[in-house]
């Protein structure tokens, strides 16, 4: 929309301003259809395109757009222009009606809508749900978790902990430690059948236990090497040997700031006696539920993605021979993870998802 054009006067009818509190004032309404909305409320109530869009966070341009827009057609400006092909069957309030009741409502006896309850509650047939549910990017089939941390110092530890990574101490090494415990030796009971063109490689759904084994690592965030050390058991004791392991293998001038969790074996005393008899340790705890703080997660994943999900073992000794070849291959090239979200940044994106879930449940 040109600059030059001038913006039109606009004044609304109560009807009109009854259907935009509607759009506007509705949680789960589509988001497009009540940005638009609250760009005329506000165009009408006085406000600068340039200050309309500061305040909802658009481009000016957008803002001029659906001013334009509904100066010229009125509330029926505001919707999707119609495409080339075939007319529309449905109207708005069809549509409209479809998508509130699969944000606000449930069918009977059952935790979401699918396609065949939509049609049968709406009238409408199953393609048309189907269509108007891609059309908005509604998949009442899917369900994703979530977890957030309730630790009383939250705030403080990932303010500690992204300091680190963002802005480590000079002479020292930021290590991002843990154990990926109970790492089980799994043999499938028959062989693999690989990919074929048109057909995925397949594996079998049994499989037999062979034992465990933990890996305790440390990770370099600045280089991305990791320091292993490969146990049967993740006891304070074998926490202590992992130590000695660090203590060897980092130079004696470095300060070393440990990032982990707050895992028992971590803190207890002996633990505690030791990183008291070495005073160049110092230990940064990630918040409860929160792991992803910790970097060396990171690794566990594609340790797990890369060597150990397809394998089939047939007893612990082969499954550490692995583990053992993705340690040497990566350290032969390390690549440090990037972390790029500072700790304001991240403390503003759980409030905005901590006022999203509230509202979910009112």
């Amino acid at each position: 929309m040109g600059r030059g054009r001038k913006l039109p006067v606009l004044t609304l009818t109560d009807e009109d301003r009854e259907t935009l509190r509607g759009w506007s004032g509705r949680r789960k309404t589509a988001q497009a259809l009540a940005l638009r909305s609250r760009i005329v409320v506000r165009a009408v109530e006085g406000g600068s395109a340039a200050t309309i869009a500061a305040e909802l966070k658009v481009c000016p341009a957008t803002v001029r757009k659906w001013w334009h827009r509904f100066g010229e057609a009125g509330v029926d400006g505001l919707l999707d222009e119609r495409r080339p092909g075939q007319p529309r069957k449905l109207s708005d309030a069809q549509i409209e009606q479809v998508i509130v009741r699969t944000l606000e409502s449930k069918p009977k006896a059952a935790t979401h809508w699918s396609t065949r309850t939509m049609a049968e509650a709406t009238g409408l047939n199953q393609t048309a749900i189907s269509r108007i549910w891609r059309a908005f990017s509604l998949q009442p089939h899917r369900q994703e978790s979530f977890k957030l941390s309730r630790d009383p110092l939250f705030i403080d530890m990932v303010r500690d902990i992204v300091g680190l990574y963002l802005d480590p101490p000079d002479r020292a090494l930021v290590l991002c430690v843990d154990e990926k415990s109970q790492i089980q030796a799994l043999e499938r009971t028959a062989p693999l059948l690989p990919m074929r063109p048109g057909q995925a490689e397949r594996r079998a759904h049994d499989y037999l236990r062979h034992g465990t084994t933990s890996l305790f690592a440390a990770l370099d965030t600045k280089t991305g090497k990791v320091i292993s050390q490969i146990q049967r058991r993740h006891r304070s004791v074998e926490f202590r040997n992992f130590l000695d392991t660090i203590e060897a293998s980092v130079p004696p001038e470095l300060d070393v700031h440990l990032v982990m969790d707050n895992y028992g074996t971590h803190k207890t005393p002996m633990i505690q006696r030791r990183l008291v008899r070495h005073p160049r340790y110092h230990v940064h705890f990630t918040p409860t539920s929160a792991s992803w703080l910790n970097q060396v997660e990171r690794f566990f994943a594609a340790l797990t993605q890369k060597q150990i999900r397809r394998g089939s073992f047939r007893s612990t000794q082969p499954l550490e021979s692995a583990i053992r070849k993705y340690l040497d291959h990566h350290n032969t090239q390390p690549k440090p993870f990037l972390w790029t979200k500072s700790a304001d940044d991240i403390l503003t994106a759980l409030a905005k998802y901590c006022e999203r879930t509230n509202d979910s449940v009112h």
